[in-house]
């Protein structure tokens, strides 16, 4: 059983941090579901307004990261991966407080995201206070083909 990170470090993250965000997102997303971003698209969208990205850190390594976006007074989770050595750890924790809280600092009233189904992190967004709120079938399409339904999710932020 694992157990639970002393320290994990959240700080701020930059173009700069790309190569450190891919390296846990192929570690992270199985590639069969063809979740994972490529550098174009993450470059693109940090230069957005009101996009952040956030690390999660431990001993010095990058162990997570969150990827979020305001708009007016809501935000998304764009892409949220815990590298596989750090999870069940506190990490994903760790970053989606973090990302809740940087959202009521932006006036955020209410956060989404979206999740294939059946993908376990729902139990650690469930826990943080996130209810399901639709679905859209056959939204995601696997590597192979294959076709997932999509699992919405939001919280009100008080």
């Amino acid at each position: 059983m694992s157990t639970r990170l002393r320290i994990v470090e959240l700080a701020k993250g930059t173009a700069a941090d790309i190569s450190a965000v891919e390296q846990v997102m192929e570690s992270a997303f199985d590639p069969r579901f063809g979740e994972a971003w490529n550098r174009s698209q993450l470059l693109g969208i940090l230069g957005m307004p009101g996009v952040w990205l956030t690390l999660a850190r431990v001993d010095g390594h990058v162990a997570g990261f969150a990827l979020s976006r305001a708009i007016v007074d809501e935000a998304e989770l764009l892409l949220l991966a815990t590298a596989p050595a750090y999870r069940r750890r506190g990490v994903g924790s760790a970053l989606v407080r973090s990302i809740l809280t940087d959202a009521r600092e932006r006036g955020v009233v209410r956060v989404h995201l979206e999740v294939r189904a059946g993908n376990a992190a729902v139990d650690l967004y469930r826990s943080n206070g996130f209810a399901k709120c639709g679905e859209r079938r056959g939204y995601y399409r696997g590597k192979a083909g294959e076709v997932y339904d999509a699992h919405s999710y939001s919280v009100a932020l008080s």
